[in-house]
């Protein structure tokens, strides 16, 4: 049996979790620090987002990130390797995904639904190849209506998982269909065995919804001090019926002098799980 890797990975969220673009304000040490934390020989960092590729990289440019290791894009549906500027998709697991759908397309797919209400397509250049999303209101009937989309689907032979979050910076919710195997938790679950890592020195890092099933596994997690009382309290919740409450650490603030917001609070989660990644990036 092989040894796992001694690297430590970092799978974060990208929008309002290490990109400072929500109402809360970034302590401005963070960004450099995680900057050097990326740096260190030890470290791989994998993007753990909804967007996809041209996206990841137009907010590497915007916000002055580091270039990841691995990407895992459009919630969970696509993996790429990064390597010298260099984006490949691991088509294995686009393979191990696309079963799910029993071989229908995104316009059979959005056409099974169109009748329902509140459900308007988002825009080509955010849909993926396992990945099918619309926008929602902010006050949209999930409870109803969720469970009328996954019968649906059940008896076309689609088996799907459905993520609903909340764009709080627009007040927009957001509705995404995805093959069921597919997800942000299983995608880092299969880089880690694709890679030979230790789920042990692996930090997963998030603030909404659409992270919940990755802060809530048995992975190491963090959720950022500025995720909203309620996603605060679901993950709690989550994790209390998972067994894994152990495994979540809420981040607060008052360390090293940063807020606990955006990459302040994982790099606060970070030093709660391993404590000798402080001497990395801090300052002193």
């Amino acid at each position: 049996m092989h040894q796992p890797k001694p690297d430590i990975l970092i799978c974060t969220d990208l929008d309002r979790t290490l990109l400072p673009n929500g109402p809360q304000t970034e302590s401005p040490a963070a960004r450099p620090r995680f900057h050097r934390l990326a740096a260190h020989p030890e470290v791989r960092i994998a993007y753990v987002t909804g967007r996809h590729q041209a996206l990841v990289e137009q907010a590497i440019s915007d916000y002055g990130i580091p270039t990841p290791d691995f990407l895992i894009g459009d919630v969970g549906t696509s993996i790429y390797r990064v390597d010298d500027g260099q984006w490949q998709l691991l088509e294995t697991w686009s393979e191990v995904i696309g079963a799910d759908w029993a071989g229908l397309d995104h316009d059979s797919l959005a056409a099974m639904l169109a009748d329902l209400p509140g459900l308007r397509l988002q825009e080509p250049e955010k849909q993926g190849r396992h990945k099918l999303s619309w926008y929602t209101p902010e006050d949209w009937d999930r409870t109803r209506l969720l469970p009328r989309i996954a019968d649906r689907l059940r008896e076309r032979g689609v088996d799907a998982n459905l993520i609903w979050s909340l764009d709080e910076s627009t007040g927009t919710g957001l509705l995404d269909l995805l093959p069921a195997s597919a997800s942000k938790r299983s995608a880092v679950e299969f880089l880690l065995h694709a890679e030979g890592l230790d789920p042990a020195r692996t930090l997963c890092a998030g603030d909404s919804g659409n992270d919940l099933a990755m802060l809530t596994s048995p992975l190491p997690a963090v959720l950022v001090a500025n995720a909203t009382d309620a996603v605060r309290a679901e993950a709690l919740e989550l994790a209390t019926a998972a067994g894994t409450v152990d495994r979540l650490y809420l981040a607060h603030g008052g360390f090293h002098d940063m807020n606990g917001c955006y990459a302040a609070g994982i790099l606060e989660g970070l030093a709660h799980y391993l404590p000798e990644t402080q001497r990395w990036w801090a300052d002193d």
